[in-house]
């Protein structure tokens, strides 16, 4: 899988990962607490919003090792549980990936696809894109058993949530990832085991119950 695709990937895969966070149900309020770490993450699941869609834009600087000037990009994303994430690219070049439950591509703008990769032909695809779903599925299992999560409030209104793959495959090229926010996720840190760093904030987010008709077409 290319830089672009992974990194822009791992970038959705943290969005989506607490928006689906948000959508997990909290531990009962009767049950006693096991201890402060479920405290933590019960807070922050009440503190964060959930929506079947969320749109918004983000800007992302990236840090590749050994280079002292970093690489900076803004655009718009649209994410929607059950249908996938489209990464719009605006700045300094327009690109556009989107990430489907079997699919992962990108789009030009002239509106045609290129560098179309499925699961059954690209294994890095497989696996980027099941972990995705299983986050929109809210599936907790799965993330305790790919990721040491780490939840701590901020201030009256914040949160970090820290995750750390326990996941061999993708341990090989994510040391750790670091999301951040209050109502929404603000800003996610991307560590690479191989020393690069990728910082993206967002901003201007709106959430919806439902994609418009133009949205939905983005995925096909």
């Amino acid at each position: 899988m290319s830089r672009l695709v992974r990194v822009t990937a791992l970038a959705a895969l943290a969005l989506v990962g607490a928006a689906s966070f948000a959508a997990t149900p909290a531990p009962s309020a009767s049950a006693p607490a096991s201890a402060p770490a479920g405290d933590s993450l019960k807070l922050i699941h009440d503190r964060l919003r959930t929506a079947p869609v969320l749109k918004g834009e983000f800007e992302q600087t990236r840090t590749l090792k050994g280079f002292r000037n970093a690489l900076v990009s803004k655009g718009e994303f649209l994410v929607a549980r059950g249908q996938g994430v489209w990464w719009h690219t605006r700045e300094p070049f327009e690109t556009t990936l989107v990430v489907t439950r079997t699919r992962l591509f990108t789009r030009n703008p002239d509106g045609g696809t290129g560098n179309l990769m499925d699961a059954q032909a690209e294994p890095g695809v497989r696996q980027v894109n099941e972990l995705i779903f299983s986050l929109l599925a809210a599936d907790i299992d799965v993330l305790a058993d790919r990721f040491a999560v780490v939840a701590q409030p901020a201030g009256g209104a914040g949160w970090t949530l820290t995750l750390t793959p326990r996941d061999p495959g993708i341990a090989k090229f994510l040391a750790r990832a670091t999301l951040a926010g209050e109502r929404d996720v603000q800003s996610v840190r991307l560590e690479e085991t191989r020393g690069d760093t990728t910082q993206i904030r967002f901003s201007h987010q709106v959430p919806a119950t439902a994609l418009a008709p133009d949205e939905a077409a983005r995925f096909q």
